[in-house]
């Protein structure tokens, strides 16, 4: 399968699917793609205009961030 026969597969799940899709690959694909690390460099943009787009304030997202436990803090 092709990344555009993918990418259109994926586009056409309802939203439901979509969301459910997301929130199952992304943990892996993250994982995988992390290892290069220049990769969140590219990332971290598409990551926040996704979240601007959505309407939500960035400073919102800092309560829960500071919140959130982080890997390898103790």
């Amino acid at each position: 399968m092709t990344q555009q026969e993918i990418t259109d597969a994926v586009m056409a799940l309802s939203l439901e699917e979509k969301q459910a899709f997301i929130l199952e690959t992304l943990p892996g694909l993250a994982k995988d793609a992390m290892e290069d690390k220049t990769f969140l460099m590219q990332l971290l943009p598409v990551f926040l205009g996704i979240v601007q787009e959505s309407g939500l304030d960035l400073a919102q997202l800092m309560p829960l961030l500071g919140s959130m436990p982080m890997a390898g803090s103790k």
